[in-house]
C-alpha cells in the first residue's frame, strides 16, 4: 500500500509535467554551421579581408523579407487540436526499480466567441481522452472514444476530464492569457470522481496554473514581424504547490518557410524545477518533497506555423529529465532517482478528429 500511494503521487508529478512542457527544438546544427564559416574566414587572403568582413556581416544579419506570424481568429469558427504525449520513466526507490510508461492523447475543441481588438475570448473543451499507462507491470487504460471501458482505479478520473469546458481570454498583442473561467466546475467534476484528491487538485490546479497551462498554445509566435534567424524569448512560471515549481525560459528562432508553405520556428528552452517551499504542506500527496535536483536535457523539436490560416499547424518535441528527489513519507526520508524520456506532438485541424472514430 505504501508503494502504491507513493507511485500514485509520482505519477501525478509526471502527468502534470507532461501537460505543461512546451514544444522544444535544437539549434546545435546552426552553431556548427557558424563555426565552419569562421574557420573558412581565417584562410582568406589579407587583400580580401575587408570584402570578407562585409560579406560576413551580411550573412550574420537576418535574411529575406520580414514575416508576420500572427494568430487569426474568426468568431464561432471552430478548430481542433490533438495532443499526444509518450513518456518513458524509470525510478529507483528504496532499492526497488520501477518502470513506468504513459501514452496520453487529449482532443481539444476551440471556438472563438468574442473578438474586441486585441482581446479574444475562446471556449476550450476537452472533447476526448485516451490513456495507456503501465506502472511497474500494472496496466491502466482508458479511451473515451470506446463505448466499453476496462475497470481501473483511474477510469472515473479520466472520464471526468471529458466534456470539461473553459473560457480563455487572450491578449493577442502580447499572447498572454489574462483570464480563464471554468475552474470551479472542473475541480467539482474531478473531485466527484475521486474525493480523496480534493486537496491536491484544489492546490495544483489553481487559477494561475490553469492560465499558465493554456498560454503556451498561443505564445509561440512573436509580437512583431521577424526575418530568418531572428530570435525572441518568453519566460513562464508554473507554481503547483506541493508538486513544486516549473520555471521556463524559451528562446524562439524563426527559421524558414517549408516546401509545404508552413513557417518553421525552432525553440530552445531552459527548464528549472524548484522544490516546494518548506512552508508548503503535502497538499494531499502521500509524501512531501524535501529537496530536488532535476535537470532537463536533449531538447529536440520544431513548431510549424500556418501563416495563411493563422495558427500552429503542428509541433514536435522530445525532452529528457533526470535527477534525484529527496522525499519524506511516513516520517522517513528516502531518495528517488528519476529518469524520464518524453516525446510530444500536436496536430491542428479544421475537422473533428473524433468524428472519424465514431
Amino acid at each position: 500500500m505504501l508503494f502504491r500511494r507513493l507511485f500514485a503521487g509520482l505519477f501525478m508529478l509526471g502527468l502534470m509535467a507532461s501537460l505543461t512542457l512546451p514544444a522544444l527544438a535544437d539549434d546545435k546544427d546552426k552553431a556548427k554551421d557558424k563555426d565552419k564559416g569562421k574557420d573558412k574566414d581565417k584562410k582568406d587572403d589579407k587583400k580580401d579581408d575587408k570584402k570578407d568582413d562585409k560579406k560576413d556581416k551580411k550573412e550574420d544579419a537576418p535574411k529575406g523579407d520580414a514575416v508576420t506570424l500572427k494568430w487569426k481568429f474568426d468568431k464561432d469558427k471552430v478548430f481542433y487540436q490533438t495532443m499526444t504525449t509518450k513518456t518513458k520513466q524509470s525510478m529507483k526507490v528504496m532499492n526497488n526499480d520501477v518502470n513506468q510508461t504513459q501514452n496520453q492523447t487529449f482532443y481539444f475543441k476551440w471556438r472563438p466567441t468574442k473578438i474586441e481588438g486585441d482581446k479574444v475570448t475562446i471556449d476550450q473543451e476537452i472533447a476526448g481522452v485516451k490513456m495507456e499507462i503501465d506502472i511497474g507491470g500494472t496496466k491502466i487504460s482508458y479511451d473515451s472514444t470506446q463505448a466499453q471501458q476496462a475497470n481501473n482505479p483511474l477510469g472515473d478520473f479520466f472520464k471526468a476530464l471529458v466534456g470539461s469546458k473553459f473560457s480563455v481570454t487572450l491578449d493577442t498583442s502580447k499572447y498572454v492569457v489574462t483570464d480563464m473561467t471554468g475552474r470551479d466546475e472542473f475541480i467539482k467534476k474531478l473531485v466527484a470522481a475521486n474525493p480523496g484528491m480534493r486537496q491536491l487538485l484544489d492546490t495544483i490546479l489553481s487559477q494561475e496554473a490553469l492560465k499558465e497551462m493554456a498560454e503556451p498554445t498561443f505564445a509561440v509566435v512573436p509580437t512583431k514581424a521577424v526575418t530568418a534567424g531572428e530570435k525572441w524569448t518568453k519566460k513562464t512560471t508554473l507554481d503547483m504547490g506541493p508538486i513544486g515549481k516549473y520555471e521556463n525560459t524559451y528562446e524562439y528562432t524563426y527559421e524558414k518557410p517549408t516546401d509545404k508553405g508552413l513557417q518553421q520556428i525552432a525553440v530552445k528552452t531552459t527548464l528549472n524545477y524548484a522544490q516546494p517551499d518548506e512552508k508548503t504542506g503535502q497538499g494531499g500527496l502521500p509524501f512531501k518533497i524535501k529537496s530536488a535536483k532535476l535537470k532537463s536535457s536533449n531538447p529536440v523539436g520544431n513548431v510549424y506555423f500556418d501563416q495563411q490560416k493563422g495558427r500552429v499547424a503542428n509541433s514536435t518535441m522530445k525532452l529528457d529529465l533526470s535527477g534525484d528527489l529527496q522525499i519524506e513519507i511516513g516520517g522517513q526520508s528516502t531518495t528517488v532517482n528519476l529518469k524520464q524520456e518524453q516525446e510530444s506532438t500536436v496536430e491542428t485541424s479544421d475537422d473533428d478528429p473524433l468524428a472519424k472514430k465514431k
